[in-house]
């Protein structure tokens, strides 16, 4: 490689490694935020690295952290001959020192996603170069190079979505919030479900309906085994008929999670992100829910 060459790679190396540390350590106001930062090491990997592309901030950022490791993979090769595994150990070192350094100067966090997808990004770049760079130069040569960092990108999306396939959680069919065991033994009624109006529209229960007795409140405790990432469904309101007083109150391990006392009907859908282990509803006056269910969040294979 001619001297004169191989000095402007380095100089724009340099140049383009400045700009990856700004973004990594000042882009986003980072210095800003710096004193509301914790320690943050997130060493588990949640998300796939790459899915197929949609207009949005999140999916710009994956490609991102892909894409802008990829001259790495292409230059460092390039200017110091080296086998892959040298090369991709001294990435991944590099890239680890980086990630702590985020984390222990508060301008970011250590994320091990991010690691894998820089390094994703380096190893598309690295064949990029054997493709097109490991030997004397040529126009096809580079096309090769270019059209095999397109095919590697698609193969990462494509993989990422067969994982994501694979791992994802699916919500589930919704159940009968009396199918699962009763802590106190009251049950909703079940058969011969009454029709009721609210708000001149007519309601007719499939699955269940929860009211209280004549002036008592009345509760209705499950136990659901802590589940995850549970929706709740029902269905709220008042009759016309009779005094226009009631109240729904829904308890999740003991804290409220939602309390309904309006005239109209209302349709509920409420998520549970963290572990539900039970469920409480207490309903007073003339109100009634009905069509209580609930669905969780399952892999294919539960």
């Amino acid at each position: 490689m001619e001297i004169k060459l191989r000095k402007l790679i380095i100089t724009g190396t340099i140049l383009y490694t400045i700009l990856i540390l700004y973004f990594m350590f000042f882009a986003f106001n980072r210095l800003d935020h710096a004193s509301d930062y914790e320690y943050v090491f997130m060493l588990v990997p949640e998300n796939v690295p790459l899915r197929f592309p949609k207009p949005t901030f999140s999916w710009l950022y994956q490609f991102g952290n892909i894409a802008a490791f990829i001259p790495f993979g292409v230059v460092i090769p390039l200017l110091y001959r080296s086998s892959f595994g040298k090369f991709i150990s001294l990435f991944v070192l590099t890239i680890l020192v980086l990630e702590s350094l985020q984390a222990l100067t508060y301008l970011g966090s250590f994320d091990v996603d991010d690691v894998i997808s820089n390094t994703l990004g380096a190893t598309i770049g690295f064949i990029a170069y054997r493709v097109g760079f490991s030997s004397k130069i040529s126009y096809k040569k580079l096309i090769a190079s270019a059209l095999s960092i397109g095919v590697l990108l698609v193969g990462v999306i494509v993989v990422s979505e067969t994982i994501n396939y694979v791992v994802a959680t699916r919500e589930s069919p919704i159940q009968a919030l009396h199918d699962v065991k009763e802590m106190n033994g009251t049950m909703p009624m079940t058969e011969n479900l009454p029709s009721f109006t609210v708000a001149g529209k007519k309601i007719e229960p499939k699955m269940n309906v929860y009211n209280s007795e004549e002036d008592k409140s009345k509760s209705y405790t499950y136990i659901l085994g802590n589940k995850k990432e549970v929706t709740f469904y029902s269905y709220y309101g008042i009759p016309d008929k009779g005094n226009f007083k009631g109240e729904v109150t829904i308890l999740a391990d003991g804290n409220v999670r939602a309390q309904y006392n309006n005239k109209g009907a209302e349709s509920l859908e409420i998520p549970f992100f963290d572990k539900v282990n039970e469920i409480t509803i207490i309903v007073s006056g003339n109100a009634k829910l009905c069509d209580v269910g609930f669905s969780e969040k399952k892999h294919w294979w539960e």
